[in-house]
């Protein structure tokens, strides 16, 4: 929440900040509303009491509540990707690139900001900007998992990619399932089985190497 003070009335006002600053700040608060609401459930005017501002400060950085939401949707989503990506690239080999990135995948759903509500339960699936944030996402992450089995294993790009969304898709079908239970398994546990399954799929596809020996 903003920093505030009082006028001689008692009324509470929020501080001047920096217009990045300020963004951040609405984006902090509407995330607790949303979480807390749901995308129907929440209003500008929520929003704008959580923040301690005036709607029209808030009409100033967003024009709608819409709007607000995809804001939400890209910093998280962009923040997810970098994690998925970090864990692809800092890892040597494919069996710890899986555990990192299911690792990943579950840490951000465990977070106390809840912000994975924004993807799997925020009531917008049939949102079409929403939509197309979230095929995109799948299509980055897929495509980067994709060149990693093409340049391990010399899988055609295409039939990598095919991999690639389904890795995403597991990960996501299992994350989603593990963050509606009222009673969840340890999440490193989770992560691990997530990872274990995933690697007893992808490990079947030989490196490029291998798969020359072999063939001789």
């Amino acid at each position: 929440m903003s920093q505030s003070t009082r006028d001689p009335a008692g009324i509470v006002r929020a501080k001047r900040l920096p217009r990045e600053q300020r963004r951040t700040q609405l984006l902090e608060c509407a995330l607790q509303v949303f979480v807390a609401r749901g995308y129907h459930g929440a209003s500008m005017d929520d929003i704008a009491e959580m923040a301690q501002v005036s709607k029209p400060v808030l009409y100033q950085h967003f024009p709608g509540k819409h709007e607000l939401f995809l804001g939400l949707l890209d910093t998280h989503l962009g923040a997810l990707e970098h994690e998925l990506t970090q864990a692809l690239s800092t890892c040597e080999n494919n069996k710890d690139r899986v555990q990192a990135t299911m690792g990943a995948f579950y840490e951000f759903i465990s977070r106390k900001d809840e912000a994975y509500r924004l993807v799997f339960t925020s009531g917008m699936d049939n949102d079409e900007e929403v939509e197309d944030r979230l095929e995109r996402f799948h299509d980055d992450m897929a495509g980067a998992i994709a060149e990693v089995i093409a340049d391990d294993t010399g899988q055609p790009m295409a039939e990598a990619t095919m991999l690639g969304h389904g890795l995403i898709g597991m990960a996501l079908s299992a994350a989603r399932h593990w963050s509606r239970l009222s009673e969840r398994p340890d999440r490193e546990v989770s992560a691990q089985l997530t990872a274990r399954l995933a690697w007893r799929g992808i490990s079947g596809f030989p490196k490029e190497s291998e798969s020359t020996d072999s063939a001789r």
